[in-house]
C-alpha cells in the first residue's frame, strides 16, 4: 500500500520529491525508485498547454494531468495549487477536487491571484490574514486525515527572513501542515526558519533559479525535510527532444541518435506492455 507524506517523512530525512509532468514520467519516476512525486503548476503550463507560468491555466487543466498520473501511478503526490483558484468557496472546491482526483497533498501560495513564477521579478504578495483565510478554507475542506496541507510563501524577496518566519508560524496556525519557503537564497535562510517555525520545511531545487543547487546533506544539515526537484525531468526531455528534431531537419538519418533514445523493448517494460497484450490473448484465444 501507498504511504502518504506524513509517514514518508517519518522514514526519509530529508524525502526528495520529484517532477513527474505526465504520466509516463511518473512511472519512470516509480521504477527509479522515488517514493514521492509533484504535478508542477508551471509544468502544467509548459508542458500540456505550451504556456508560460503566468496564472494562466485553470483548475481542471491540472486536475487532468493529476488524473492522468494517478490513473497509472499510486505514489503519494504534491500538487501545485497556485492561489487555489478564487476565493474561500473556491478554494474550498480546488481542495475537495484535488482530493477525488488522488492528490495526496497540495501547496497553496501567498502571492496575489495574477501569479508569476516564483523566481521571477515583479511577484506582489498579498496579506498574512489573506492566506490565511486561504488556508483557513482549505483546511475545513479536508476530510482525510492523511492529506498534507503545504503553505508557500514568497514573501523573502519582498520582506525578508522576518518575514517569512512570521508568516510561516501564522499559516500553521491557520492550519498549514508544512511550509514552502520559496526562492530562498543562502543555506543559513533555511536554518534560520528551521529553527523558528515548529512545521517541516520543503527546499524548492529548481535548476536556473534564485536558489542555488544545493546538496542534500546541505539541506538536511540546515533543517529541510522535503526536498523538490520540480521540473529537472521536463528540462532534459525538453533539450533531447530539440537534439532530435535538429537532427531530423539537418540530417539523412537518425542512427547516430539511436543509444540516446529509450528503445521498444525498454518503453514496453514500462507500460508493461505484455501484459495487456496476453490479456487480449486470453479473452479473445478459441477454445
Amino acid at each position: 500500500m501507498s504511504q502518504n507524506f506524513f509517514q514518508l517523512l517519518k522514514n526519509e530525512n530529508p524525502l526528495k520529491i520529484v517532477g513527474t509532468i505526465n504520466a509516463f514520467s511518473a512511472l519512470l519516476a516509480k521504477r527509479k525508485g522515488h517514493q514521492a512525486i509533484y504535478l508542477s503548476g508551471a509544468g502544467v503550463a509548459n508542458a500540456s498547454y505550451g504556456l508560460p507560468d503566468l496564472a494562466l491555466t485553470s483548475r481542471d487543466n491540472v486536475l487532468e494531468d493529476l488524473r492522468r498520473i494517478k490513473g497509472v501511478c499510486d505514489l503519494p503526490i504534491l500538487v501545485d495549487c497556485d492561489t487555489g483558484w478564487g476565493s474561500g468557496l473556491n478554494i474550498s472546491k480546488t481542495i475537495k477536487e484535488m482530493i477525488k482526483a488522488g492528490a495526496d497533498a497540495v501547496h497553496l501560495e501567498d502571492q496575489v491571484s495574477e501569479k508569476r513564477c516564483g523566481h521571477r521579478p515583479g511577484k506582489e504578495i498579498v496579506s498574512s490574514d489573506e492566506m490565511e483565510d486561504r488556508i483557513k478554507a482549505a483546511k475545513d475542506s479536508i476530510d482525510n486525515k492523511n492529506f498534507m496541507l503545504m503553505a508557500r510563501t514568497d514573501a523573502f524577496s519582498k520582506e525578508g527572513i522576518s518575514s517569512v518566519i512570521d508568516r510561516s508560524n501564522a499559516y500553521i496556525e491557520a492550519g498549514a501542515d508544512s511550509i514552502f519557503p520559496e526562492a530562498i537564497t543562502k543555506l543559513d535562510d533555511y536554518l534560520e526558519i528551521s529553527k523558528n517555525v515548529n512545521a517541516p520545511i520543503l527546499a524548492n531545487i529548481t535548476e536556473f533559479g534564485l536558489t542555488p543547487m544545493f546538496e542534500i546533506n546541505e539541506l538536511k544539515n540546515s533543517g529541510v525535510k522535503m526536498i523538490l526537484y520540480p521540473l529537472s525531468a521536463f528540462r532534459a526531455m525538453s533539450r533531447a527532444a530539440e537534439e532530435i528534431y535538429e537532427e531530423l531537419a539537418e540530417q539523412e538519418t537518425l542512427k547516430n541518435k539511436l543509444k540516446k533514445m529509450q528503445s521498444r523493448d525498454e518503453l514496453y517494460d514500462v507500460l508493461n506492455y505484455h501484459m495487456y497484450e496476453k490479456k487480449i490473448d486470453d479473452l479473445f484465444s478459441k477454445e
